[in-house]
């Protein structure tokens, strides 16, 4: 008996000990020596299963909802602003443990804890004494919160607009990030207002930035910015600015001097696109985080560039929007569109690979999608559509390239001019929703739902739908873009636009590298009973020329032939659309049989390997997923050929060529299988008789 217990004690002891050295390994321990730029980055999940929601407890059972800004405490603790639904700073402690730290409802309050009421926090700095302050966006406000979660509001009268004075006087517009220096003076990335504002000794001024959206250096308020969303001070006093709008890292000087980073390096992608959050290590190297593509990328102080995370699928983040770091130097990132806590630890070379095959990035892969009850984003809503294009689908572009890349969404058509609506309630959630004004692909961000080929926000005179869409006037005195800020309602049904001269309205769920199939979202009475074709299954060799077929009508395939791709030409179509309508695939596979028919081993099931459920998010998908002469190959055809390679596999975020290799079978005669199907079940197959020899 006795000797039970002391096993049991025994156990026991060792597994709070490796509790304890698994959570001083991963929260506690500082690096040896500051990691050399450049290195690849391992990406550490810290909280969060990737579901959004507001739930407490374990880092692996927390739920978080648009976790924004991020800001870390010298003691570990880390503080994390929620807009969406939830409206509250969250705190991630060095156990593990999230909890909720202050607020609750959506609101304007100061108060302890839960009693303060915040709308759609955004950036978080922390100062020397532990008070935490917060760009509350949707209030028009900078608040700060001291150790006890004690909530008052430092600056902002809760009106948009924009004022200098006293600090409970002033107005901002949209602020999004804050940051603080050694002396306590409070910087704010003022977006809407395009300016660098200041609080100190009571009173708020501007430091930067003429007021109106643009791109010029200078001194003061010479200098203009394109929505300024994220903000650090270094060491030396310069204030650093990732400015959204105008692509660019932008540094205010003690002077009050703007200036623009010029960058270089051997990595032509590693410039910064759409950047919105911004953190400075103990080595003065900048740390930028990126809306659309979801990289983190990290500058020298001279001005070198570097992609630190975000080149392939393993290592993509969804939206970095908040970036910190902690008393050891390692990078926090606050990932709101997956409803993530991560951190960015740089790598030995050599392990590399086996650290970007063990990251658990993005949402969660069965992560609920928008609520939107099957509407559609046309009149009427609940009624019949017809759709244009689907997921996964081969585009070119205007420089004749056929196989250029994917189709990201589910298009609906609709006459030029109509309104777009909104088919499910949310919250705007980044802070340049609206983007590429007066283009074809002009766009509307709404939480997870993207509008394309619309006029955001306008009718198609140019008027403003309603007060929510702010047009800004540009130097020629004409309209030149439309804003709406982060925190803004929409409701299912609300108009956000009007199509554009596209003809239709391209529906993307979910951000960037994530992007889910619109079908899913169950439109009602779409309905989809035909099967789909296959008009061709042919075999290539590596180099791409077909093999022969035989009298007998056998392809001859070569044992020794070097590889085989098999290439199925097919489209589909639903129910109700025109009969000239082809639309692309969802699962695509093979199977091989014997000469009666009879599934060869390793083959009793189809092997699917193309499956569009999820959007790749590699560049190179569209020229594995599709054989050449797939796409629109001649300019001005109506039709598009998808002829699929299906030999590679392109799913569940793998990229890989491979080739069919039939050495190991032996000689004689066997019957190849292509199998499609379409998303909502139909499937058509088509046999091609071979010899093997």
């Amino acid at each position: 008996m006795r000797r039970a217990l002391w096993i049991v004690a025994t156990l026991t002891l060792a597994a709070l000990a490796a509790s304890f050295w698994w959570d001083w390994r991963s929260v506690e321990r500082p690096p040896l020596a500051p990691p050399p730029a450049g290195l690849p980055a391992r990406i550490e999940l810290a909280a969060g299963d990737g579901h959004r929601g507001v739930r407490d407890g374990a880092r692996d059972v927390a739920r978080f909802d648009d976790p924004f800004g991020i800001a870390i405490a010298p003691d570990g603790t880390v503080f994390i602003a929620e807009g969406a639904a939830s409206n509250r700073i969250r705190r991630l402690h060095p156990d593990g443990r999230v909890d909720t730290f202050a607020g609750s409802l959506e609101g304007f309050a100061d108060g302890t804890r839960g009693d303060a009421r915040f709308h759609t926090p955004s950036g978080l700095a922390i100062d020397a004494a532990g008070t935490l302050y917060v760009a509350d966006t949707g209030n028009h406000a900078i608040r700060a919160i001291t150790t006890d979660g004690t909530v008052t509001t430092l600056a902002g009268s809760g009106e948009a607009g924009f004022a200098d004075g006293p600090a409970r006087q002033a107005r901002f517009h949209a602020p999004t990030d804050v940051a603080v220096d050694a002396a306590g003076r409070v910087y704010v990335a003022d977006g809407f207002n395009d300016r660098i504002r200041v609080i100190e000794h009571g009173r708020v001024h501007t430091l930067a930035g003429e007021g109106r959206p643009g791109f010029e250096d200078g001194a003061g308020a010479t200098a203009r910015f394109d929505t300024p969303s994220g903000i650090a001070v270094d060491a030396a006093g310069v204030v650093w600015i990732a400015d959204t709008g105008n692509h660019a890292v932008r540094a205010i000087t003690a002077d009050g001097t703007t200036t623009t980073l010029a960058l270089y390096g051997d990595d032509p992608e590693a410039a910064p696109v759409t950047p919105v959050s911004i953190a400075i290590d103990a080595q003065q190297r900048l740390y930028v985080g990126e809306l659309s593509r979801g990289r983190v990328l990290q500058f020298e102080p001279d001005g070198r560039a570097h992609v630190l995370s975000g080149h392939d699928m393993a290592q993509r983040l969804a939206r970095p929007t908040g970036l910190a770091f902690d008393r050891f130097d390692r990078l926090w990132v606050a990932d709101a569109a997956a409803h993530r806590v991560h951190r960015i630890v740089q790598v030995r070379p050599d392990r590399a690979k086996q650290n970007l095959d063990n990251a658990v990035v993005g949402p969660a892969p069965d992560a609920a999608p928008p609520d939107t009850r099957g509407r559609w984003p046309l009149a009427p809503q609940e009624g019949w559509h017809e759709v244009v294009g689907t997921l996964g689908e081969v585009r070119g572009n205007f420089r004749g390239e056929s196989r250029s890349h994917l189709h990201a969404g589910f298009d609906v058509r609709g006459d030029v001019g109509s309104e777009v609506l909104a088919i499910a309630d949310a919250k705007v959630a980044i802070p340049l929703a609206a983007a590429a004004f007066g283009d074809q692909a002009e766009h509307l961000t709404i939480d997870a739902l993207n509008y394309t080929h619309i006029r955001v926000g306008r009718t198609p005179r140019g008027d403003a739908l309603d007060p929510r869409f702010q047009l800004v006037t540009g130097d020629d005195g004409r309209t030149a873009r439309v804003r709406i800020p982060r925190g803004t309602h929409i409701r299912a049904g609300d108009a956000v636009g009007t199509i554009n001269a596209q003809a239709h309205v391209h529906l993307v769920v979910g951000p960037p590298g994530y992007q889910r199939n619109a079908v899913e979202l169950g439109f009602r009475n779409f309905t989809d009973t035909v099967a789909p074709r296959i008009d061709d299954l042919a075999l290539l060799d590596a180099h791409d020329a077909a093999m022969s077929e035989r009298e007998d009508g056998r392809v001859r395939v070569p044992r020794d032939g070097g590889g085989v791709q098999i290439v199925v030409e097919a489209w589909d179509q639903v129910d109700g659309n025109l009969p000239r309508r082809r639309l692309g695939l969802h699962t695509l596979g093979w199977q091989l049989l014997d000469a009666n028919g009879v599934p060869m081993p390793g083959f009793e099931t189809p092997r699917f390997t193309i499956d569009f459920d999820r959007m790749p998010p590699h560049r190179e998908a569209v020229r594995v997923a599709y054989a050449a002469d797939s796409g629109i190959t001649v300019h001005g055809a109506s039709r598009t050929r998808f002829r699929y390679a299906v030999n590679n596999t392109v799913r569940d975020g793998r990229l890989e060529y491979a080739l069919w290799d039939p050495a190991t079978l032996a000689a004689g005669d066997y019957v190849l299988r292509a199998v499609v199907r379409d998303a909502s079940g139909n499937s058509a197959t088509r046999d091609l008789p071979l010899r093997l020899d």
